[in-house]
């Protein structure tokens, strides 16, 4: 194997394969130029970018989200699922905003160069569904809070970077020092985030059709694309999302059901009116904090009394969820129109943004109103059998 470090171009044979290895920053102006002008020289005989069908769609069909159904969305709990997607989005789309470059454009020009080349484009990235669910699901609940806090730091930032920063990103050692840093402060979201996707890459780009091959991926995914590239992978595991663990399943069942025992005792043992001071407390307590939630939101008024009333019920339910009831009666008070869907991805370069597009606000509403009910059933709770 034959690479050159202090490059952003690394050459390399696996068995009797010529693989070109491009590392680009995804929002570089230069990048851009250099992937074009690999691609050109290389002649390959295919091409490897770092994206999957549906980053791709998206890319060359912005208008997609005209076809958005919220109500389906909200309904299948993915809620938490495209809304942080698009807050890790927003950022990169501030600093593409800043440096007059688009997000992925450099990936964009590699699909384009393979198309101009005739070579076999290869989407070499797994679904990024599949790696926020994957991340996601193995994630304790102290690591998803931090997970929360981040995505929602990232929003608040309006720290600028200057293109040479972007461009001193693809130094070797720099990245080298940020992805330890993502280690040591979170190895979960570092496995799937990275070392998965590395394996992933890896095993897309060597069985890429042809005998040459230029692989177009972020820089930060280079050495550990050459360190795996000789290792076969199970595509279909790395695939593969875990269900929900054990533990979460007991929680959300469990949970409910001591509070009504809770109250069923204090019946017993304290009589009514001190049962009756236990709902009360659950009621209150439960329902404050997730209109609060929705409040947070700006929520319409009548979908936060909404909350109000439903929290306290689907708390007790697993199989509802308070921001559920929330989110589909502010998409129903709420529309949104056209004007939304074409402003989505310039509202989400801003912190006011998120709270200004009713699709966004929509999104903000059910998580906020989830949030408020969750606090609410452990502070209810401890209201509740304080009683006792």
């Amino acid at each position: 194997m034959d690479s050159s470090p202090s490059s952003n171009v690394h050459h390399l044979t696996y068995n009797d394969k010529q693989i070109v290895l491009v590392g680009t920053a995804h929002i570089s102006q230069a990048s851009v130029d250099e992937v074009r002008e690999v691609i050109h020289q290389e002649a390959p005989d295919s091409v490897c970018v770092e994206l999957c069908a549906s980053r791709l769609e998206a890319i060359r069909n912005p208008d997609a989200w005209k076809k958005t159904d919220l109500f389906q969305i909200i309904k299948e709990g993915k809620t938490f699922l495209l809304l942080g997607n698009l807050m890790m989005s927003s950022f990169q789309r501030r600093i593409g905003k800043q440096l007059g470059v688009q997000p992925g454009a450099e990936m964009m020009e590699g699909v384009r160069a393979a198309e101009a080349t005739g070579a076999t484009l290869v989407l070499a990235d797994r679904d990024v569904r599949t790696t926020l669910q994957r991340t996601w699901r193995s994630l304790k609940f102290w690591d998803r809070t931090k997970l929360l806090g981040q995505l929602v730091a990232s929003i608040f930032s309006n720290e600028e970077i200057s293109e040479a920063e972007i461009e001193a990103m693809k130094q070797g050692d720099a990245l080298a020092e940020a992805m330890d840093a993502l280690a040591s402060q979170s190895p979960h979201i570092k496995r799937v985030i990275i070392d998965e996707r590395d394996a992933y890459l890896a095993e897309k780009i060597r069985n890429a059709p042809g005998e040459k091959v230029v692989a177009v991926v972020g820089a930060g995914h280079v050495s550990g694309i050459l360190k795996q590239i000789e290792e076969p992978h199970d595509l279909a595991e790395l695939e593969y999302v875990p269900p929900p663990s054990s533990w979460g399943k007991l929680l959300s069942w469990g949970l409910p059901l001591l509070i009504v025992a809770l109250i069923g005792y204090g019946f017993m043992v304290s009589g009514q009116d001190a049962s009756l001071e236990m709902i009360q407390r659950w009621f209150f307590i439960n329902g404050a904090l997730s209109a609060l939630g929705v409040l947070a939101a700006f929520g319409h008024p009548i979908t936060i009394a909404t909350a109000f009333v439903a929290a306290p019920f689907t708390s007790l339910n697993p199989m509802i969820a308070a921001g559920w009831v929330a989110g589909l009666v502010e998409a129903f008070l709420h529309k949104p129109k056209v004007e939304d869907f074409e402003n989505l991805n310039e509202d989400i370069t801003e912190l006011k943004g998120f709270w200004r597009n009713k699709i966004t606000r929509i999104l903000l509403v059910v998580v906020f109103a989830n949030l408020g009910s969750s606090i609410g059933t452990f502070v209810g709770g401890f209201a509740v059998a304080s009683l006792l």
